[in-house]
């Protein structure tokens, strides 16, 4: 039976969620390669590695050979100082699409992030075409890829989805993360939704299960065929009973960003 493609590139691979990518859409394709500072060596037959730097464009370029998709999921995972997010997410994203274009990718998915637009609050149930508000520089390099992958659809035709991932652990340990989880298994399924969808031009998409409570708008999931089957009900009596409730009167209660809004600039750290 033919798959969906020939060789997917996911970078990131070596990370908490690149790992059960790397299994979960091991079906969509003939050949998986995987990319991460990390080296990985575990590899089963129709997988291959490399191991480079985002911010180096040759490299990038020769993992770009022959892929036919790449799922975007590497660069820095968090706030940090701001030559690591300008090399890590912003030039090194900048090289896998304009990578991508010129060996002719069909689409490409990334890993954004709610801290996109963290400073909105959580009553506003915001949909995907709320302004950008991010929370951090982390959130600004998010921001600035989302430009990106709008721009090479507008320009050069290239498929993007932008999955604004809010909480991806094993299982919510924490108040917040009643409404924010994805689950792992989630995960894989909005990610191969992305990749599967016949036309996505420029979307953007909210990373979540299918929780209780939904602080966003999710409704154009139907676009992707995105349909989560997990939630947060099998423990959320263990939470509410072990973890302090939350201040409703505290930013990092009010909007979707949670802490991230608490954070210091990442640069006054290295200052002192």
């Amino acid at each position: 039976m033919a798959k969906d493609y020939e060789r997917i590139l996911i970078t990131g691979a070596a990370g908490r969620l690149g790992g059960h990518l790397r299994k979960g859409l091991a079906h969509l394709a003939n050949h998986i390669r995987l990319a991460d500072l990390t080296e990985i060596t575990d590899l089963a037959p129709h997988e291959e590695a490399m191991s480079f730097d985002l911010a180096d464009t040759d490299a990038v370029a020769r993992a770009m050979e022959g892929v036919d998709a790449v799922v975007h999921f590497g660069g820095a995972p968090l706030e940090t100082q701001w030559n690591t997010i300008l090399a890590s997410n912003i030039e090194g994203t900048y090289n896998i699409y304009e990578a991508a274009r010129r060996k002719g990718v069909k689409r490409v998915v990334y890993a954004s992030s709610v801290h996109a637009i963290g400073y909105h609050k959580l009553t506003s149930h915001i949909d995907e075409a709320a302004p950008v508000r991010p929370d951090s520089l982390y959130g600004v390099s998010k921001c600035f890829v989302e430009a990106l992958a709008r721009l090479y659809w507008d320009k050069f035709g290239m498929e993007s989805v932008c999955l604004r991932i809010f909480s991806s652990f094993p299982e919510p340990p924490e108040r917040r993360m009643l409404w924010s989880w994805l689950s792992f298994t989630d995960c894989v399924r909005l990610v191969e939704a992305s990749l599967t969808a016949p036309h996505v031009g420029f979307t953007i998409a909210y990373g979540l299960s299918d929780n209780k409570v939904c602080p966003v708008d999710t409704s154009n999931w139907k676009l992707l065929g995105y349909h989560p089957q997990d939630n947060t009900e099998f423990v959320r009596a263990k939470v509410e009973s072990t973890v302090p409730p939350l201040d409703p009167h505290a930013p990092a209660t009010q909007y979707l960003g949670g802490w991230f809004v608490d954070l210091p600039h990442p640069d006054d750290e290295v200052a002192k």
